[in-house]
């Protein structure tokens, strides 16, 4: 696994850094909320402290939540029942009390790991969506309205992707930036807006993506 340690105190996060990468795992250490904000992509799990420089951890996990999946082990001195509940319940994939038992830490990290990945479709089967006359074939990249074959861009067929990854269920505009401009934080907002609304031309579909007031974007009802 690759993985983010996200923990200021030296001593903590440099021995977990080093008790990962002896069990064969890559370990990459942050210090910092805005650390990891910025470069969760690519990693297979992140842990992460409460207790940062920056930024309560409890707020960073929100705003991760805001545009990633990326599992989220927390690892903190707070044993507190309130804390508990509130990182579960923001998001985290599991809570863990430090000092830490690695192999039960890793453990943890793994089964958090394994609950985010997709069941794996059989290899024949086509990822397909369909919406009244809206037909979106997700391996052949292909986008059909009343039968026609509608050409999108890369970035156009990128926010198809995603919005119908969840039919009926509100997508993020940080989310959408995120996934398809690899970084909400620094993304254009306006790219988003330029590129949605090519995008719904083309379709040529009122009512097929909803805007989500003050959030973002829904496909279908």
């Amino acid at each position: 696994m690759r993985l983010a340690v996200v923990e200021d105190d030296d001593g903590v996060g440099e021995a977990l850094v080093e008790a990962f990468t002896v069990r064969g795992h890559q370990a990459v250490r942050m210090r910092r909320g805005a650390d990891v904000l910025t470069a969760h992509r690519g990693f297979d799990a992140v842990v992460l402290d409460l207790g940062l420089p920056d930024a309560d951890g409890l707020t960073v996990l929100r705003q991760l939540r805001e545009v990633t999946t990326v599992p989220v082990v927390i690892l903190t001195a707070r044993s507190d029942e309130r804390s508990i509940v509130r990182g579960l319940r923001g998001g985290a994939d599991d809570y863990v009390i430090k000092p830490p038992r690695i192999a039960e830490l890793l453990a943890r990290l793994e089964n958090a790991t394994r609950r985010s990945q997709p069941a794996t479709a059989a290899p024949d089967e086509a990822r397909v969506v369909e919406y009244a006359d809206v037909r979106v074939d997700l391996t052949a990249r292909r986008v059909q309205v009343g039968g026609v074959e509608i050409a999108l861009t890369a970035k156009e067929f990128a926010l198809v992707e995603v919005l119908t990854a969840r039919p009926g269920t509100a997508v993020s505009r940080q989310q959408l930036m995120d996934r398809i401009w690899g970084d909400a934080f620094v993304a254009v907002s306006r790219s988003l807006d330029v590129h949605m609304t090519g995008l719904r031309a083309k379709l040529d579909r009122p009512g097929l993506i909803t805007t989500i007031r003050g959030y973002g974007y829904r496909w279908g009802a």
